[in-house]
């Protein structure tokens, strides 16, 4: 079934930070993990076959929650928000665009965890 969806492999694991800068340099600078790319939200950096995703959390809506969120990379977004939600997947938000050409939806498994999903549109390669 996870197969038909998409979701059988995590690409990325994201972490909220209250200072994207700060946390930058300490995973890039003390820690030594390469950039792939970054913005005013988000760096991605390279953690040896997965992504790892630092996102400032301070312009989230809401009460500000220091998160951690598996984020599950797939070939074709829309479809694989089509079929979860037809699962009973209740997302918090519609897919949007979150860096280049890439989108992501995101939901909470029965635990309240976050999980993502991330990808292009109409089955392009996605990766952060």
């Amino acid at each position: 079934m996870a197969g038909e969806a998409g979701l059988s492999r995590i690409g990325t694991i994201m972490l909220g930070v209250e200072d994207l800068d700060r946390s930058l340099v300490f995973y890039r600078d003390t820690l030594g993990l390469s950039v792939q790319s970054s913005s005013a939200e988000f760096a991605f950096l390279d953690a040896g076959g997965v992504t790892l995703a630092l996102r400032q959390t301070s312009n989230l809506p809401g009460p500000v929650e220091l998160r951690t969120e598996l984020v599950f990379h797939v070939d074709d977004i829309d479809a694989t928000y089509s079929l979860l939600r037809q699962r009973g997947v209740a997302f918090r938000v519609e897919p949007r665009i979150v860096t280049g050409d890439q989108l992501a939806a995101d939901f909470r498994d029965p635990d309240g965890h976050v999980l993502s999903i991330f990808g292009p549109r109409g089955g392009g390669a996605g990766r952060a």
